[in-house]
């Protein structure tokens, strides 16, 4: 039995999903998510062969549970099933480590497609992003900013970015104030802002958060 969680903050995109999953011979959701800190809690203990994820979490965003499923759970699969096809954002998937990325505005066909691809552990990418991907094999891509951002750098960035202060972040977190003034500082660097209201339009720009 191959055993889907599905992780959206959207309930009907998640009954969406789960009717197609169920549609399917030998495939079952064991659990489903709305934020990305369950997803990791839910993934540690039913061990899922495939996430289907979200970019944008409240909570901990996509990128970040992507880059921790696949160091805790390399056999798990994650496919990252959103609406953002920019470049960047898929570049910052990818290199997170999600073996899948289709959109949303695809489609039953490509999602059904996609889940039986990563099940085998095979990749599996929609047009638009098998474009972007050839795209970049031919030229020499500029690297995403979000793929120089450390785990913890994306989490504080995050919360950051949905108005957390320094003492809030390191209690949430359970880190001190200079490490999050730190790893805020590396942030909001690599992200090649000065002030908090910069970094908040990187984070909508790069959906570490909705605006």
């Amino acid at each position: 039995m191959l055993r889907v969680l599905i992780a959206d903050d959207h309930e009907i995109v998640r009954r969406g999903v789960r009717d197609v999953v169920e549609s399917h011979l030998g495939w079952e959701v064991c659990a489903e998510a709305s934020q990305g800190d369950q997803v990791l809690e839910l993934a540690k203990e039913l061990r899922p062969h495939v996430i289907v994820l979200d970019v944008s979490l409240p909570g901990l965003n996509g990128v970040s549970v992507t880059r921790q499923v696949r160091t805790l759970l390399p056999a798990t699969e994650v496919l990252l099933f959103t609406m953002h096809d920019d470049d960047e954002t898929i570049s910052g998937g990818l290199a997170a480590g999600a073996r899948g990325y289709i959109l949303k505005s695809e489609g039953e066909r490509q999602l059904l497609a996609a889940i039986s691809a990563l099940g085998a552990h095979r990749p599996y990418f929609s047009p638009a992003v098998s474009e972007m991907l050839l795209d970049a094999a031919l030229h020499d891509r500029k690297k995403s900013r979000l793929e120089s951002f450390t785990l913890r750098e994306l989490e504080v960035g995050q919360l950051i970015a949905e108005g957390g202060s320094n003492k809030q972040i390191a209690r949430q977190l359970d880190i001190s104030i200079k490490t999050v003034e730190s790893h805020r500082a590396a942030a909001m660097r690599k992200a090649g802002v000065r002030t908090a209201g910069g970094f908040v339009r990187f984070a909508i720009k790069h959906h570490l958060i909705e605006a």
